[in-house]
């Protein structure tokens, strides 16, 4: 497995390497979630590549950045297990040298929600995002559904650029208590780890009220924010909405993404599911 450090350097790789190339972009502390990526790209690309790099843009608090796990040598065991060709790991500077005064920004689904709790975060991911499907020209790049919003804001922003990478969405993997699985998982203490599964059992059963034919939105989310509600000595909700999933619009009509939000102590956690067209 080939590790570059320069964009010059991966770009370079990129172009030389057999098609078609399947790009996995991760902030590192990788898990089986990443993992998953990784098998689809390798099972549907010549040639797999990823990238590690904690994006410093798309962190609001200086706090959240300096607490995001990190473990290199680990990821890099763990792609070079999984048969990645190359990995791109640049220094920050590489990514936004000096004087670097660029970013993209994505109105549309990057407005609502996370929009609302992280402001500028997503100026960070289609920034960083659109850097990377440059810089490697890939066939496909692949994301997981589990951000939901970043993947409708990636594929708002392919094809407002006109990029010709095809974005995949590859499904949520979860614990075997339903809790999605993420990075900042490792943060949570043993009790709040213990908590952690109310947020897709709340989701779940808003989603059950809508497969069984729930049309108004604000009953589907009342219903999972009650899970929620009780435990509320032990966590804050951030948001449950029902919205359509390319726009992140309230639903009104067509597929259905039911998401939320929660905080348990300094850790936030994010989860959804995709419901459907129920017209289908």
């Amino acid at each position: 497995m080939e590790q570059l450090i320069t964009i010059a350097a991966f770009a370079a790789y990129c172009r030389q390497a057999r098609r078609p190339l399947g790009l996995v972009p991760t902030m590192g502390a990788l898990h089986a979630g990443h993992a998953r990526l990784i098998s689809r790209a390798r099972a549907e690309c010549a040639t797999a590549v990823a990238t590690i790099f904690v994006n410093p843009a798309q962190f609001g608090e200086p706090n959240d950045f300096a607490a995001y796990p990190r473990d290199l040598p680990d990821d890099l065991a763990t792609l070079e297990a999984a048969g990645v060709d190359a990995v791109f790991i640049p220094s920050a500077e590489e990514v936004y040298p000096c004087g670097h005064a660029t970013a993209v920004h994505v109105a549309g689904p990057a407005i609502p929600l996370e929009g609302d709790a992280r402001p500028g975060h997503f100026d960070g991911v289609a920034t960083i995002v659109a850097k990377l499907l440059i810089a490697a020209g890939a066939d496909r790049a692949y994301f997981g559904q589990k951000d939901a919003q970043q993947l409708a804001v990636v594929r708002r922003l392919r094809l407002d650029l006109g990029v010709p990478t095809a974005i995949v969405a590859v499904p949520t993997v979860r614990e075997p208590d339903g809790l999605a699985l993420s990075s900042r998982n490792t943060l949570l203490s043993p009790e709040q780890r213990a908590l952690a599964s109310v947020l897709h059992s709340a989701l779940q059963v808003g989603a059950d009220c809508f497969v069984a034919g729930a049309r108004d939105r604000e009953l589907v989310e009342a219903a999972s924010r009650a899970v929620l509600d009780r435990e509320q000595a032990h966590l804050s909700v951030d948001y449950v909405a029902l919205v359509s999933p390319d726009s992140m619009a309230p639903w009104k009509s067509g597929p259905a993404l039911l998401a939320g939000a929660v905080r348990l102590g300094p850790v936030r956690l994010i989860d959804n599911l995709l419901l459907g067209d129920p017209q289908s």
